[in-house]
């Protein structure tokens, strides 16, 4: 009789044990769980990469909770800057931004953007100089045909005054040139989505937000793309910075460590469209100075 019934009570022990087992593993992991919270606000331009980064993170360090948002440079520097948030994303170094005080910040550079002209399909410009370029947005030159293009009025669209792309594009794309005043948006996404269904209209993105249906302009016949500007040939980019107010908190510097490791360097950071800082070949400072690695 015993051996009858020997293996259904050997099952249930074990199934017990194992229950218990699993019960308990995952007591260790709810209770070594960190429940930290990161802010993270600035850049449109770098928060696609931030924002996938924090997903995978999290994944690994369970508790832990990377919160992402947009509004621009200008916000992330500002709210970084009164401690209202963990973490500033800027396209920009903070001394370029008036108001900041950049001394009090400390600059952990994650990756670089290109940027790029957006085109609408229907201007019939592939490439534009510099001069032209600069004509385009201080007004000088308002219809295509002006520049070898179609007879279509220019239609202007700007990021906000506060972005960093914007500051990116005007400093290297327009030699400091300033826009005339358009239509601004906050998003670089919509703003690609306004320039390919809007005939006659231009703006600029970063590299990450090229796709099919807008045309990425070709400055002084350089195309823009990654290797040109690792190589120094193409000159409209910038650093993507990430900016802690002082020394970054424990939870915060491995986040930042996680976000320049081989892992992300190599993996998100170019299928986002965006070129790892390990690949750059030459270095630009706040002034401008380049300098080969």
């Amino acid at each position: 009789m015993s051996k009858s019934y020997r293996g259904p009570i050997v099952c249930t022990i074990v199934a017990v044990a194992v229950a218990a087992a699993f019960g308990t593993a995952y007591a260790m992991r709810d209770k070594s769980a960190s429940n930290t919270s990161i802010t993270a606000v600035g850049s449109t331009a770098l928060q696609p990469l931030v924002e996938a980064a924090g997903e995978e993170y999290a994944k690994d360090n369970l508790g832990t909770f990377i919160n992402v948002q947009g509004g621009g440079t200008g916000t992330g520097l500002s709210q970084v800057s009164q401690g209202a948030v963990d973490i500033g994303n800027s396209d920009v170094f903070a001394e370029e931004k008036e108001g900041i005080n950049a001394k009090k910040l400390v600059d952990h550079q994650v990756a670089v953007v290109g940027i790029a002209p957006l085109l609408n399909k229907k201007n019939g410009i592939k490439n534009l100089t510099t001069k032209q370029l600069t004509a385009v947005f201080t007004g000088k030159v308002t219809n295509w045909k002006e520049v070898g293009g179609n007879d279509q009025k220019i239609v202007i669209i700007n990021r906000a005054a506060g972005s960093g792309t914007r500051a990116t594009f005007e400093k290297w794309g327009l030699h400091g040139a300033q826009s005339i005043e358009a239509q601004e948006q906050d998003s670089s996404g919509m703003v690609r989505s306004i320039v390919a269904t809007t005939p006659g209209a231009i703006s600029y993105a970063a590299f990450g937000y090229i796709d099919n249906s807008v045309v990425a302009g070709s400055v002084n016949g350089i195309k823009p793309t990654k290797q040109n500007v690792v190589a120094g040939k193409y000159a409209i980019w910038s650093y993507e910075h990430v900016y802690t107010n002082g020394t970054p908190t424990k939870p915060v510097a491995q986040f930042l460590k996680y976000l320049t490791s081989k892992k992300i360097q190599s993996t998100l950071v170019p299928k986002l469209g965006y070129i790892s800082i390990h690949d750059m070949k030459i270095s630009r400072d706040v002034n401008g100075q380049v300098t080969k690695k």
